[in-house]
């Protein structure tokens, strides 16, 4: 009588095969994800471009140097309203930043602070012409885009839509009244000396409304 040996079976090698070249595949995959993958430290300037805009956050930024831009290329008002009477173009062209609704006049002044509606105090301005009516916006709201045009480099195309471009000027005039204005007691300027620097938009030679970036009170 034969007797034959039992053997273990041996496990199919195809399965294994595959086995194998799925887990390569795998690590192939988690390779080309990791070669991919930008790795970006929180607080860095570019975990800040990640975010969405924010037009405090920008106007913060930019207000210094505007600030710096307005204080240095300030023409006298004594010297402007002559001129601007006398040639409204050639003074915008020769003393304002150029824009598609009025330049933009950098303007330093001393003035007598008169009456005061909604936060807008009339000025009865050093050398300026008496038919010239100067008036200084103090808030609490700060309207306008004055000092986001005012250096003539904050474009619109630098931003992702009209809303951020007008958001970018709200944000610079807030952090214009938190640097300028929060200090002082704006309700009670009537009567007051005050030495102004600012920026306003030459639309009428007549009507200036003047943001101001730096006010002191004499």
């Amino acid at each position: 009588m034969n007797v034959m040996s039992a053997q273990t079976p041996k496990a199919p090698a195809a399965p294994r095969r595959g086995l194998m070249i799925a887990i390569g595949l795998a690590a192939a995959v988690l390779a080309a994800i990791a070669l991919d993958t930008k790795v970006i430290q929180i607080g860095s300037s570019a975990d800040v471009s990640q975010e969405a805009f924010s037009p405090d956050r920008f106007g913060e930024k930019e207000f210094p140097r505007i600030q710096a831009f307005v204080v240095e290329h300030a023409v006298n008002a004594a010297t402007f309203g002559p001129a601007v009477m006398a040639d409204k173009n050639a003074a915008a062209k020769q003393y304002g930043t150029a824009s598609s609704t009025g330049a933009i006049i950098p303007i330093r002044l001393t003035a007598m602070a008169g009456e005061v509606k909604s936060g807008i105090y009339d000025l009865k301005a050093d050398g300026v012409p008496a038919d010239i009516h100067v008036r200084l916006q103090t808030g609490p709201a700060i309207n306008g885009t004055d000092l986001r045009d005012a250096p003539g480099d904050i474009a619109f195309g630098k931003f992702k839509n009209q809303i951020e471009f007008q958001d970018a000027g709200s944000g610079i005039n807030r952090a214009m009244k938190k640097a300028t204005l929060d200090g002082i007691d704006t309700a009670t300027l009537s009567g007051k000396t005050l030495e102004i620097f600012g920026a306003f938009r030459l639309v009428n030679p007549k009507n200036w409304l003047i943001t101001p970036v730096k006010v002191t009170v004499k």
